[in-house]
C-alpha cells in the first residue's frame, strides 16, 4: 500500500548556479543525482534578480544570525581575523556576495524526490568549500575554488549547486520556487527496484 508519508517522496531543492551553466556542467550535475536513483520531479531556468536571491537565503528568519555565527568561526579556526565580530554584519556581507553572483546569469532550479533526498544530494554535491570537499562529489571533482581566494577577491565561493541543507528547508525553497502544479507526480520503472516489497514481473 502506498502512502505520501513513505519516505520514498522526501523532496529537496538543488540550484545550479550561474558557473555550473556556463561551465556546461548541467548534464553532470543531473546525471549524479539520477544515477543515486532520485527522481526528477521539477525544473526551470530561471535569471534572479537580487531581491529573489535574497528572499531565497533569508527564508529562515535565522538564516543570518547561524550562517554569521558559522563563518565567524570558521575565521577563528583558522586563526584569522574576520571582518566584522558582528555575526549578522559578516552574515550581511555573506549575502551581498551571494546576490552578485546568483544574480549575474541563468540558474537552473530542480526538485529531486527519493528516500533521504535531502542528504544524499548534500553528500553527492560535497562540502560547501570545494577545496575541502570529497574527490567523488561534485564540487571536489569540478570546483578549485576555496574561502580564503574568495575572500580575496572579495566575491562568493563559486561551488556550481545549491543544496537544501535539511528536509524543513527544502520544504520551504521548494515552495519558494515552485508552484504546486509546476512538480509532476509520477513513477520511474526503477522505484520498484529501489522500493517496492517485492521485485516480480523481471523474468518472462
Amino acid at each position: 500500500m502506498s502512502t505520501k508519508n513513505h519516505a520514498k517522496y522526501e523532496r529537496t531543492l538543488v540550484i545550479i548556479k550561474p558557473d555550473g551553466i556556463q561551465r556546461s556542467l548541467i548534464g553532470e550535475v543531473i546525471r549524479r543525482y539520477e544515477r543515486a536513483g532520485l527522481k526528477l520531479v521539477g525544473i526551470k531556468m530561471v535569471v534572479p534578480t537580487q531581491e529573489m536571491v535574497e528572499a531565497h537565503y533569508t527564508l529562515d528568519p535565522e538564516w543570518k544570525r547561524k550562517t554569521g555565527e558559522k563563518n565567524l568561526q570558521a575565521y577563528k579556526d583558522k586563526g584569522l581575523k574576520p571582518p566584522h565580530e558582528d555575526p549578522i554584519k559578516q552574515s550581511d556581507m555573506i549575502l551581498m556576495k551571494l546576490k552578485k553572483y546568483f544574480a549575474s546569469g541563468p540558474i537552473i532550479a530542480m526538485v529531486w524526490q527519493g528516500a533521504h533526498a535531502v542528504s544524499i544530494v548534500r553528500k553527492i554535491t560535497g562540502g560547501t568549500e570545494p577545496l575541502n570537499s570529497d574527490v567523488g562529489t561534485i564540487r571536489g571533482d569540478y570546483v578549485i575554488d576555496s574561502y580564503n581566494l574568495a575572500d580575496d577577491d572579495m566575491r562568493a565561493v563559486r561551488n556550481i549547486v545549491h543544496a537544501s541543507g535539511n528536509v524543513t528547508e527544502a520544504n520551504m525553497e521548494i515552495d519558494y520556487w515552485f508552484k504546486k502544479e509546476e512538480l509532476v507526480d509520477y513513477r520511474l520503472l526503477v522505484d520498484a527496484m529501489l522500493y517496492d516489497q517485492s521485485i516480480e514481473g523481471i523474468l518472462e
